[in-house]
């Protein structure tokens, strides 16, 4: 670590030294481009640059889809809440490894640290007595990829992953497909 220090005191001071090489290089250079005797010119003798006008296009008063076409001078309603599918009927996923959606409404659920709702129905010694789905094996794992007793303390609060399922609408498109329909799409273009 001590011999680090002069390196790195060094090394900016190399650094400096080449940086006001340059700009005396800079400043000398312009001043070579001047005809003899004549004087060096000043801010004073800058030219204002003409006035920049922005010729506004479709959409341009449009920041984001969030704001629902809506000028951004203008200050509109929120959209309505939406509801939360309370159908229990679970979603596909679009992708390996997607924390699925809660088919449920957890509002009042409690999820600290001294409590967790979820695990009520969810944890493997009930899930078959509430006919719920069981967390998934990594949730008992550690980072070191060991096996706990109980759920991992990376896992315990769910909602940092999961959320529930609502009716709301898209509010920017999305052109996703996952893996199964684009391959399914290829093999019919191949026949």
């Amino acid at each position: 670590m001590n011999n680090k220090i002069p390196v790195f005191v060094g090394a900016l001071f190399l650094v400096v030294i080449a940086a006001s090489t340059f700009v005396v290089g800079l400043s000398v250079g312009k001043k070579s481009d001047l005809q003899p005797g004549t004087p060096a010119p000043t801010l004073a003798d800058a030219k204002p640059l003409p006035p920049v006008t922005i010729v506004p296009g479709p959409g341009d008063q449009q920041i984001d889809a969030i704001r629902r076409g809506a000028p951004i001078d203008q200050e509109i309603p929120p959209p309505a809440m939406a509801k939360v599918e309370n159908t229990d009927v679970k979603r596909n996923r679009a992708y390996p490894m997607q924390p699925p959606t809660i088919p449920h409404s957890i509002d009042n659920y409690q999820v600290d640290l001294n409590s967790n709702r979820c695990l009520l129905c969810h944890a493997r010694a009930n899930a078959d007595k509430f006919q719920a789905p069981p967390v998934s094996v990594t949730h008992y794992m550690d980072r070191d990829d060991q096996f706990l007793a109980t759920i991992s303390p990376r896992r315990y609060f769910c909602n940092q992953c999961h959320v529930v399922q609502t009716d709301a609408k898209p509010l920017v498109a999305n052109t996703f497909k996952d893996i199964d329909t684009v391959l399914s799409n290829e093999r019919e273009k191949a026949n």
